[in-house]
């Protein structure tokens, strides 16, 4: 097997070329996932150019290079943000303690499954968003949709690194792991629920991006807290790249919106049948998406009372959401936090040990996150002079996970009976005959500057090039 050269092939800051070990492991690996790459990544790519930003170091003038370059030859690098020898554990019950550069035994089996279900989410991704290439609404949006693409592989690169690298031969196995499952598969699928979906359409594409990589955000954040400082440090740099992710879901969701509005205006009118007759997507089916991805994802934080999460919060393998910011012991015993139960046929609050309600406090500030993006949508539809406000779902509407999984619960939080959700489910979440529509919109428009009939131009282009720019060119 020939050679890699590390600096070249791999940019990295982690001396991969002088760790003789690491290099032959990351060697046997990076034919493998070339071939996932080939076998299930963006269908139609592999002859194209792409205007890609690349990082090449961690400095702001490395992190960030633009090119064109083909996307198999994409320079997947392994960062870790710089770190300190005297960084302390700030949480849990090492709190004070020097943070961890090698795997502690005790945690071994539980930060090799936090970094297997992180690592997991980065190849699904990519292929629940194969097909999308195919019907891109811009050169601009298929662009956007591979810049993700090759960073989500870049974040499988991440974790790879930290499998291989501190957990031996069981590491090398899941990180062998990661690339044999697959999205959706019945017999071998992908361990969270969410990256078994179908991404379908592009209104699927830019709700993904906005709300499930906003769960990416939240639980990089969380690791990045972590006394292993080897996970922290990566999860930290992998933040930078996941806003861009956000940036893709919630700007083009905005101009979704922006075009319906147009069109609403144009025609008079708020009416369904002739806002699909003209091409548009119409703002309740926008809402109905809304409660589906939203709902989806906050499954992804789990259970809202979890003795794991206690686990992992007392042991420093992950913290809260900006725990440095909060102003509490960082130890939590004793302390409580309100979960939604159902009590009588009604949702009902109960105070539960903080510990056990982890997931329920990222959860909670995931959701403040979310709401203050979808309230910057409402903002296009207020300054187009229309009176439709859209909004999220109440937290236990549509739940597979926890508690709230026994029960039935409309958008507006109110626990309803079978009949009533039959009756109802088709105005609350994305019907057979939306999803049918908005997949008859899907036609591929890559001409430089021309857009699709149903989304609304971008203000501006990438890293200050036209929007007619040729971002991607076809060889």
């Amino acid at each position: 097997m020939s050679s890699i050269n590390y600096s070249e092939t791999i940019p990295n800051n982690v001396n991969l070329g002088e760790d003789r070990t690491l290099k032959r492991a990351l060697e046997q690996w990076q034919p493998n996932f070339l071939n996932w790459w080939d076998e299930i990544g963006p269908e139609g790519s592999t002859h194209s150019d792409v205007y890609l930003r690349t990082a090449v170091s961690v400095d702001p003038q490395g992190w960030a290079q633009f090119g064109h370059v083909k996307m198999r030859d994409y320079r997947w690098g392994i960062f870790l943000n710089p770190g300190s020898a005297d960084r302390d554990i700030h949480f849990g019950d090492h709190k004070g303690e020097k943070a961890w550069t090698d795997v502690p035994g005790e945690h071994r089996a539980n930060l090799r499954r936090i970094i297997v279900t992180q690592g997991d989410t980065e190849p699904a991704s990519v292929e629940q968003q194969r097909h999308l290439g195919l019907t891109a609404p811009s050169m601009y949006d298929l662009r956007n949709l591979y810049q993700i693409n090759v960073e989500e592989g870049r974040h499988l690169w991440a974790m790879v690194y930290l499998l291989h690298k501190h957990f031996g031969r069981d590491g090398r196995d899941e990180a062998e792991g990661l690339l044999e499952r697959r999205s959706g598969d019945e017999n071998n699928p992908r361990i969270l629920g969410a990256f078994n979906e179908k991404t379908p359409d592009w209104l699927s594409f830019f709700m993904f991006t906005y709300f499930t990589d906003r769960d990416g955000k939240f639980q990089l954040a969380a690791l990045a807290e972590s006394a292993f400082d080897p996970l922290a440090r990566t999860t930290k740099f992998m933040l930078t790249e996941e806003a861009h992710h956000m940036f893709v879901g919630e700007s083009g969701i905005s101009r979704v919106i922006q075009r319906t509005a147009q069109k609403m205006n144009e025609l008079k009118t708020d009416d369904v049948g002739k806002l699909r007759a003209a091409g548009v997507i119409d703002l309740p089916t926008i809402q109905r998406y809304i409660n589906f991805h939203y709902s989806v994802t906050i499954d992804l934080f789990g259970a809202d009372e979890s003795s794991n999460a206690a686990t992992f919060y007392s042991s420093g393998l992950k913290g809260r959401y900006e725990e440095g910011k909060r102003v509490d012991d960082h130890v939590l015993k004793g302390q409580t936090y309100k979960v939604i139960e159902v009590k009588d046929g009604q949702l009902a609050e109960k105070e539960v040990p903080m510990l056990n309600a982890l997931n329920e406090v990222l959860r909670d500030d995931y959701i403040r996150d979310s709401v203050a993006g979808v309230e910057r949508w409402n903002k296009v539809l207020t300054k187009a002079g229309i009176a439709v406000q859209l909004k999220v779902p109440h937290k236990a509407f549509h739940r597979n996970i926890g508690s709230l999984s026994k029960v039935k619960v409309s958008p507006d939080g109110r626990v309803v009976s079978d009949a009533e959700w039959n009756a109802c489910v088709n105005q609350w979440l994305p019907s057979s005959e939306d999803r049918a529509y908005v997949a008859s919109l899907m036609g591929r428009c890559i001409e430089p500057g021309k857009f699709a009939n149903w989304i609304a131009p971008p203000v501006m282009g990438i890293n200050r090039q036209p929007v007619d720019y040729d971002y991607v060119r076809f060889n």
